[in-house]
């Protein structure tokens, strides 16, 4: 009868249900997104596009600089071109591939330093309160009397241009958003028990910010940041179209849409094709933006 009992509670213990594993905050938004088809398709599109823009040399089939007058504005697939050739004869499949790496510069390299320049300003506004509050988040305040794009030009427009400047205009123009997502996020923590407790402890300022602050701030500025890529992309392609962006012969879709755009009734469908790769990578880069978010937003 014991065998028996014993056999009972054995196979009882394999039929019950596994004990529930309780995942850790990273570990629930990385099971979000394995399971979020729509963010995972076009997290795909982008792997794809950064790999061709760091690979280029390796993938692209002719020299982006060579011309030829005889080759000019052809179609399809004329003579091995699977894209065509742009005005000055050059292989466009080239210069797209090698366009990307310019683009994809302009619009992550911005967003990376605005993220660390307004986020550190954003925490000692937070953390700091009162005058010194006051006169960060004012100075944030005057770029916010222009809009983005108007911002954008004159920056870069009164520094006479060329990506580096570009890349400065475009810096200037998102930090005061991450500056003041950074300062929301960290004057909603400063006073909270948690922070009362190590100050109590005799913790100083620099080692609350570094173990408690900046832990409950990356988060909102991460998922902010992530959304400015793809408005970069665009931002830096008009500026590349307008002449204040990248300089010819340099390869960008910006301003491949710009010198193309005289020979639109020639071969229209050439035409368009830097601006179907920035909207189609900026595009990309807002739908995984949301997909981190939504990830991210875990409600307990």
């Amino acid at each position: 009868m014991a065998v028996a009992q014993t056999a009972g509670a054995v196979s009882w213990e394999d039929d019950a249900a596994p004990a529930l594993r309780v995942r850790s905050y990273w570990q629930s938004v990385g099971y979000r997104l394995r399971h979020d088809k729509v963010t995972l398709v076009f997290g795909a599109v982008v792997l794809f596009v950064v790999l061709c823009a760091i690979f280029a040399p390796l993938i692209a089939p002719y020299d982006p600089y060579k011309e030829s007058i005889i080759g000019r504005l052809k179609p399809f697939g004329w003579r091995g071109h699977l894209l065509g050739t742009d005005e000055l004869g050059r292989d466009l499949l080239t210069r797209l591939i090698y366009g990307a790496r310019s683009s994809l510069l302009m619009g992550l390299v911005p967003v990376l330093f605005a993220a660390m320049t307004g986020g550190t300003l954003g925490i000692v506004a937070g953390f700091a309160g009162k005058r010194v509050n006051t006169a960060i988040m004012r100075t944030m305040d005057v770029f916010y009397a222009f809009p983005s794009v108007l911002l954008a030009v004159a920056i870069s427009g009164a520094m006479g241009g060329g990506m580096l400047n570009g890349l400065i205009a475009l810096s200037l123009v998102f930090t005061p958003a991450i500056c003041r997502i950074a300062e929301t996020a960290t004057a909603q923590v400063r006073n909270l028990d948690f922070i009362e407790a190590a100050r109590a402890t005799g913790a100083g300022t620099l080692t609350i910010i570094r173990h408690h602050v900046l832990g409950n701030v990356l988060g909102p500025v991460f998922i902010y940041a992530s959304s400015l890529v793809s408005v970069a992309i665009l931002l830096a392609s008009g500026l590349s179209f307008l002449g204040l962006g990248v300089k010819p012969p340099e390869p960008d879709w910006g301003l491949m849409l710009s010198t193309l755009r005289q020979s639109i009734y020639v071969n229209p469908i050439i035409c368009a094709l830097p601006g179907a790769a920035i909207f189609v990578t900026s595009i990309c880069f807002n739908l995984v933006s949301d997909g981190i978010r939504a990830a991210m937003d875990v409600r307990l």
